[in-house]
Parts: C-alpha cells; structure tokens; sequence
C-alpha cells in the first residue's frame, strides 16, 4: 500500500487515522517512498508545543531543486515542466521542458555564485510572473541562498522593510511589468527602496517591458548576458533538513510585516504530500 498517494475517501480516512496516531512512523513512511535524499534521518520529528518550535527529518542533507527537477530528468527530461501564458495574447507562450528548467536553473545559480551569493545569503525576488520568478526561485535554492518573494505591487517603502528585516544581499527584479495594458515601473520602486536599504550589494535586472532605466554602475546590471555567458550545469548544494528555505513576510497591514522562515525538508515533503492529495494530480495534468 502507498502512503504517498490516497486513492478514495476509505484510504484517506485510514491514513488520516495512521498520521494522528503514529505521525512519526506516518511521515517517515511518506519521506521515504518518494522523495531523493543525500543522507536519511535519524529522527523524524521533534517539537516543542510550549516554545512553537519544530523540527523535522532532523539529520537529513537533501536539496529541494533535486526532487524538483532533477529526478524528473531521465523518464521526464522533455516534457513540459512550466507553461507560461503571457498577458499579451500576441506575446508567444513558453512551454519550458525539465531539461531547459535545469539548464536555466543551472545557469542562474552560476550567475548568483559569481555574483558573490552564497549559502545563507538572503536574496529578494521581486519580478512578475514570468519564468525567471520561478527559475530565481530554484536557482537560490539550489545553491543554498534563501529567497524572499516580494509581490510585484508592493511599494518601495513595503520593498525596503522586508529587504532590510532579512538583511538581503541581492535584488532580483525586471526594468518593469503589464497590468492589463499598463506598465509598471517595478525597477524605479526598486531604486527608490534601496535609498533606504544600503545591504544591497546587487542588482539582477530582467528585460521584461524593454522601457528605458537608470542602472547604477558597479550595482544593477542585465541579467540576460550573464545568463547567455553561464554554464548550464550547476552541482546541487548539499542542505541540512533544518536550513532555511525561504523567508515569506505578512501584509504588514496590522503593523510591521512579520517574516515566516520555512525551512528545506519538512516543507518540502508536507507541500509535496497535501498536493498530491488535495488536488488529485494525475500524470498530463496541467
């Protein structure tokens, strides 16, 4: 029997009544059967309920852009990973395979490394919902740099809070984005933000809406070069269970926005498992 898919509402009810009983056997049965580890645990959980401190697959070393991409390679490599539908209806759609996601992750974790991130370092994305949000997102994860989306409507006082509270080293944003048929200056909301956040070193800048921008010569720079000059490849950092993952902050509507870390493995096995069942995926689905 597979406790990683639920097959009716008999089977669901079964293992629901196996997780609140025996949750530690539960999950460790559930990380096992579909996921690809460096280094298995030695314990599967332990927590605090006082103290709201948790930990989970303590011991573990895995990367997440591993079960992402690469294990999809050898019977997937082809298929289509990521659609992107732009808003332009006369805009040409992207239908990226899992072999170009990794060489596009592959080449924009090069880039981050030799632009000086590294392990730990804090990164803010800050772009629309174009492939390179999704590719930025891996590649930080990939090399062990922990991200934090800031949605792309956010103002730059609302960009400087959550820059400055994470102590990001890097910016990640495009010269700007559509709104219906509006532009958004997101690059001018972003030099305006960084007035205010000097432990900025960084810059990545996309071409997205090909308007013209102020670059800050030794800060901003266009991303496409480096990733043209990139090499497609890129050996997968190995990460502890427990390292941050990424860094996602509340609406700061009622006070200061609060930054929730979530960490590499536990999320990684919990998302995976709750959408597999929620939502009932099948292979081909889109």
């Amino acid at each position: 029997m597979s406790y990683y898919t639920i097959d009716n509402l008999e089977h669901y009810f079964k293992m629901y009544k196996k997780s609140v009983r025996e949750p530690r056997k539960f999950w460790d049965r559930v990380a096992d059967e579909n996921f690809t580890w460096y280094q298995k645990w030695e314990k599967v959980m332990e927590f605090d309920f006082q103290e709201a401190k948790f930990k989970w697959f303590l011991d573990a070393k895995v990367n997440i852009t591993k079960n992402c991409i690469d294990r999809h390679l050898a019977k997937r490599g082809d298929k289509t990973a990521i659609i992107f539908e732009p808003n332009d209806p006369s805009e040409a759609a992207q239908h990226i395979s899992y072999n170009e996601l990794y060489a596009r992750v592959s080449k924009m974790a090069n880039v981050l490394r030799e632009q000086g991130i590294k392990k730990g370092d804090r990164v803010c994305i800050y772009l629309p919902m174009i492939p390179e949000l999704a590719v930025s997102i891996l590649a930080c994860a990939r090399i062990g740099a922990i991200h934090s989306v800031v949605f792309a409507g956010f103002s730059s006082s609302a960009v400087s809070a959550r820059i400055n509270d994470s102590e990001c080293k890097m910016v990640i944003t495009s010269d700007g984005s559509y709104r219906g048929n509006k532009a958004i200056d997101l690059k001018g909301i972003v030099d305006e933000a960084l007035e205010k956040s000097p432990c900025v070193e960084k810059v990545l800048v996309v071409k997205r809406t090909n308007s013209e921008v102020k670059m800050k010569e030794g800060r901003d720079i266009w991303l496409q070069p480096l990733m043209d000059a990139a090499i497609p490849n890129c050996v997968a950092e190995i990460m502890d269970a427990e390292d941050p993952l990424f860094i996602l902050y509340t609406s700061g509507s009622t006070g200061k926005p609060k930054g929730m870390v979530h960490t590499t493995a536990g999320y990684m096995v919990y998302t995976a498992y709750t959408f597999k069942n929620i939502f009932k995926y099948e292979e081909n689905d889109v």
